[in-house]
């Protein structure tokens, strides 16, 4: 039975925080029990939005190495590797091909353009608009045909960005059409991926917003950050009967807390007698009881030679991207064979 290959990554802007830990991470701790995984801090994507800030994107790649090995990501297995996307050339070139094939006006359309647009400080780049191309060469570059050892690359998703793998298959589809067959579609890799409100109970967690609890945080930080934290609104004191179900920090115990004390937290908010600011010293307890093996391990990763793991994890996509681009120039006519006949 042929092994399957994982490939997913992350835009490095800053350190890493829970809300990458519930919706990414902690799944992929797991997947690299069972599959070679392929890690990538995609940092050319990262220039999208930070162009002007190269100072932040060089500290922000090292920040997520430390994160990723924190967290219990290791390189030093032989299935595990983390990528630099733009150490990377193939990932490049394969870029450039793939935009002749996907109209325009598809990335002008597409949901996450538009929405991710309304966000921008200035003008998209023309870089911007085609980032969902570059997308499906990160992933596409993995899935040479005809399998080898090889059969399938997983991409660790939410039920939500399913369509956005199928826009990757899409391209994939049409090259194979147009030329022959070189690559494999992507599957996705549906696990219990959570989202994560912000301490402000209304959006996601974002650094730009001031509503993260980074996973380097130190215990006092984390101790203020859940102390502003919002909570129900109907309730505002002790002795008033408070909904769980409306409150951010009850749904931060449902992840990082007790669970065997669930009912009981909730019984008594709901109640009156369990007040808020005691419900918030008992999640910022519990936080950094979570927290806490984290930055031990940061610390002793900072001794590690953090660049070398990445030297490793580049060298071998590149030996893949290297039999991925044979096989895409040889179908795109692009090695000119004629051109390199022998003379008899």
């Amino acid at each position: 039975m042929a092994t399957r290959r994982i490939l997913t990554g992350i835009r490095p802007t800053g350190a890493l925080h829970l809300g990458h830990y519930v919706g990414a991470l902690k799944q992929w701790v797991s997947l690299q029990e069972e599959y070679e995984c392929f890690f990538l801090i995609a940092d050319v994507q990262a220039l999208t939005t930070h162009v002007d800030q190269p100072k932040l994107i060089e500290e922000a790649v090292r920040e997520v190495v430390l994160d990723f090995m924190a967290v219990g990501l290791d390189p030093t297995r032989r299935n595990v590797h983390f990528v630099l996307q733009s150490a990377i050339p193939e990932l490049t070139e394969l870029t450039t091909y793939f935009t002749m094939l996907v109209p325009f006006t598809a990335m002008e359309h597409n949901p996450t353009i538009r929405a991710e647009r309304k966000q921008l400080r200035s003008a998209p780049t023309a870089g911007f608009m085609i980032y969902p191309i570059s997308q499906a060469a990160d992933i596409l570059l993995f899935t040479t045909y005809p399998p080898q050892k090889y059969d399938r690359l997983l991409v660790p998703v939410g039920e939500d960005q399913i369509p956005h793998l199928e826009e990757t298959n899409k391209i994939a589809r049409r090259f194979n059409k147009l030329y022959e067959p070189v690559f494999l579609q992507c599957t996705p890799k549906v696990g219990d991926v959570g989202r994560l409100v912000g301490t402000d109970g209304k959006d996601k967690m974002s650094k730009s917003l001031g509503n993260v609890i980074l996973l380097k945080d130190e215990a006092d930080t984390v101790r203020k950050q859940v102390g502003k934290m919002f909570t129900d609104p109907e309730k505002q004191r002790k002795g008033e009967p408070g909904h769980p179900d409306k409150c951010p920090v009850y749904l931060y115990h449902q992840t990082f807390g007790d669970v065997t004390n669930l009912e009981t937290r909730a019984d008594g908010c709901c109640k009156g007698y369990l007040g808020c600011v005691e419900c918030k010293k008992d999640l910022a307890e519990a936080l950094n009881a979570f927290l806490g093996p984290i930055r031990a391990k940061r610390a002793e990763v900072e001794k590690m030679p953090l660049g070398d793991f990445l030297r490793q994890g580049n060298q071998e996509a590149r030996n893949i991207g290297t039999i991925t681009m044979q096989a895409v120039r040889k179908a795109m006519h692009l090695d000119y064979p004629n051109l390199h006949k022998k003379e008899v």
